[in-house]
């Protein structure tokens, strides 16, 4: 069956839709804000009709921008994102737990002693971004009741009625065994978990179930993570490979092939994508705050949003000896120190808004340059060029300050957000199994290269001020 897709992308302040065109590309877009709640103690909410409501609007607007009927619909999601509901009506019993909320640390401090035991078999350390601690909360901090799931098999449930979850996402839990793909009775224990009912573990691509959401009933074929499904769009196929999505926050994957290969350097191991039973697998790294950031620097009215980086940035030549750690939500990979907090140094009165940002620019492409050294250490080479997507790749300044930190090129991807592009690339590998995976992924074009304009020395130095920066926080801690 051929004909154009809906690929929906639900992510953490919005979803975004596309229409795609196996012959003619994007055909129409659509989007539809998600306002999540900040509150003291970590807390980080988003209310669950919300996040429904939003993939329904997405959708609706991308096919009326289209103009022309869709043979089937693909869904991503956030990943870590989790709240407990009522299988038999689907109606949610919480809000939904953002995967940046922290309330969990608490019982990851109470669990430490199984941290080596659970990263064994997930690939994951023991930390409050990931599903299962916050799934572990819910049950004893708010409700019993119902069913504890990532966000993903709740929209899934209330657009198909089904109960499923993508390997990738199940991954994502900290209660996936990472070698058999299945859930982990081990890991299910350590949390307190092993009474829960859960989703099935199923392929990115198959039939899940039919929706009549967007008019007329239409099969769901696609499920994929988000950050996943930008590695698979970003053609990131071939072990080596790496891509940087820089939206709420950055996240840096690479490819490594059909073997999990377990990080000895903080990085998360983790399911790429499971296609015809067969998984393909790779590291990640998080920045917990990248536009979450811009957003903080908004808040203050330093700059009146992310458009401002550029000319607010370019009016100082440099940081002015400014150094921002933009921990603003703890410190991921390979760090995994989510109790820290951010820090700005070397301000004096001459001190400009250009510098904050330019500094903020160079804090976030430094934590991008740790993971990249990160993954070389892990893979005995670094990728020889780093492909970038996400909304944040629309500044120059951050993008050339990213090429100069890593020494290599930056890619940007032609579209912005292309994690939609790699759920509808497997909801058409849902449609048609015939096809092959690079058959059903775009062709890599991309919009614009980022080449290095400082030499490796300099890029050494501004790299060693930051990581002095972050020693400290260490230290203080």
């Amino acid at each position: 069956m051929t004909g154009p897709v809906l690929a929906v992308d639900q992510g953490t302040s919005g979803t975004k839709a596309l229409v795609i065109c196996p012959e003619r590309g994007v055909i129409g877009s659509g989007s539809a804000p998600v306002r999540p709640g900040f509150g003291a103690g970590g807390v980080v909410e988003a209310d669950p009709a919300e996040l429904f409501g939003s993939v329904v609007e997405a959708g609706t607007r991308a096919l009326a921008e289209a103009g022309e009927s869709v043979v089937a619909v693909g869904l991503a999601n956030q990943g870590e994102t989790v709240l407990a509901w009522d299988p038999d009506t689907g109606r949610p019993l919480t809000e939904a737990i953002v995967w940046q909320d922290r309330r969990a640390a608490g019982v990851c401090a109470e669990l430490a002693s199984h941290e080596e035991e659970l990263k064994e078999i997930t690939g994951l350390p023991l930390d409050p971004y990931f599903a299962a601690p916050k799934m572990a909360w819910i049950r004893r901090e708010l409700t019993r009741e119902g069913v504890v799931t990532t966000s993903d098999s709740w929209l899934v449930h209330r657009l198909t009625g089904e109960f499923v979850t993508d390997a990738a996402t199940a991954g994502r839990t900290q209660l996936l065994d990472l070698d058999r793909v299945g859930w982990s009775p081990a890991a299910l224990d350590i949390f307190g978990l092993g009474g829960e009912r859960l989703p099935s573990v199923v392929d990115a691509a198959g039939v899940f179930g039919t929706t009549t959401a967007f008019g007329g009933e239409l099969p769901l074929t696609g499920l994929l993570v988000d950050q996943q499904a930008a590695l698979l769009a970003q053609s990131a196929l071939d072990p080596g490979t790496a891509k940087c999505t820089y939206g709420t926050g950055a996240f840096l994957l690479a490819q490594t092939g059909q073997v999990p290969r377990r990080s000895t350097t903080g990085l998360v191991s983790c399911v790429a994508w499971r296609l015809g039973g067969q998984t393909s697998y790779c590291l990640d790294g998080q920045v917990y705050t990248a536009a979450s950031a811009v957003r903080w620097l908004t808040d203050l009215k330093v700059i009146s949003g992310a458009a401002d980086l550029d000319p607010v940035g370019g009016s100082v030549p440099d940081s002015g000896g400014v150094t921002f750690v933009p921990a603003l939500a703890g410190l991921a990979a390979p760090w995994w120190r989510g109790d820290l907090r951010g820090s700005v140094t070397g301000l004096s009165l001459d001190t400009t808004a250009g510098h904050l940002v330019r500094a903020l620019c160079e804090g976030i492409a430094a934590q991008v340059a740790e993971l990249a050294e990160a993954v070389a250490a892990d893979l005995g080479e670094r990728p020889g060029v780093l492909r970038v997507d996400g909304g944040l790749t629309r500044s120059a300044l951050l993008m050339q300050t990213q090429a100069d930190l890593l020494q290599r090129p930056v890619e940007v991807s032609a579209l912005p957000d292309v994690t939609a592009l790699g759920v509808g690339a497997v909801a058409r590998l849902g449609l048609d199994p015939g096809l092959s995976l690079r058959q059903a992924v775009p062709d890599w074009e991309p919009a614009a290269v980022y080449e290095p304009r400082i030499g490796p020395d300099e890029a050494a130095e501004r790299l060693a001020g930051f990581r002095a920066a972050v020693d400290t926080l260490l230290e203080r801690s």
